[in-house]
């Protein structure tokens, strides 16, 4: 099926910051408990050892990024690395949380624009179930900031334009139900707005779904990578890889050797 690039309310200047964060928090709750990419830990590993580094600069971290899970399988690889968190909306509380669990992750309070990285910010940069937020103007600003950059770069996501991935977010309401209770930080107005007033239920089952239809699939990648301005000064490796019952959609990005 044709990209879609629909309305997600995660998106929206206007959208109020507790709803963004409680669905974030979701987010990274269920990624690490499912330990989702732990799986990509070789890639982004590779990433490293190809530039030549030890930090990664997460970019969109949402609420916490899936670092919890995938920063054992990290550190039991390379104990050295370490992990910055950023986004344009940052969930300062939930990156606190995060940081509290791991030494090696800390996180930046400011909003970060992953289409122009500050030039301070430093390391090989990942986006874990972000770079389907942006449009394809965005997306190749996001790529090509990189390459100027010559910043390696890790694009994930864990959803795609099927069938099979739409009907999965459709129940994505029942797995906001069940983990609710469980999500730290603990918060009353994470129990109000879903079990009383259950806006959080709506909206994450809708950008869910709207997630699904803006998923770039490989060939789109592909394409993108080859409207880039320097793009052969760089190695692309876009693939996918098995996740418990799904899978994962990568990109990989690295300044060549020379």
């Amino acid at each position: 099926m044709p990209r879609k690039h629909l309305f997600e309310f995660i998106d929206q200047r206007w959208f109020p910051e507790a709803i963004r964060n409680y669905e974030t928090d979701f987010l990274q709750f269920l990624s690490n408990k499912t330990k989702l990419f732990v799986p990509i830990a070789p890639v982004l590993l590779k990433g490293l050892k190809n530039t030549n580094g030890k930090q990664l600069l997460d970019l969109g971290s949402g609420g916490g990024g899936a670092f919890l899970s995938l920063n054992e399988e990290l550190v039991r690889q390379e104990p050295s690395i370490q992990i910055q968190l950023s986004d344009y909306y940052p969930n300062k509380d939930a990156f606190q949380y995060t940081v509290d669990q791991a030494k090696n992750i800390s996180f930046i309070e400011h909003s970060v624009d992953a289409r122009n990285v500050p030039k301070e910010l430093t390391g090989f940069r990942t986006l874990f179930l972000t770079f389907h937020h942006f449009r394809p103007t965005d997306a190749q600003a996001i790529l090509q900031n990189a390459i100027d950059s010559k910043a390696g770069i890790a694009i994930v996501e864990a959803q795609e334009r099927s069938f099979k991935s739409i009907l999965a977010m459709s129940f994505s309401w029942l797995s906001v139900l069940l983990t609710t209770p469980f999500i730290r930080p603990f918060s009353f107005g994470r129990i109000l707005f879903t079990y009383i007033i259950p806006i959080v239920l709506i909206f994450t089952v809708w950008d869910g779904i709207v997630s699904s239809l803006r998923t770039y699939s490989e060939d789109e990648l592909k394409q993108l990578v080859s409207q880039l301005e320097n793009s052969t000064s760089f190695e692309w490796e876009i693939s996918r890889m098995k996740s418990g019952p799904g899978e994962l959609i990568y990109l990989l990005g690295t300044p060549k050797q020379s």
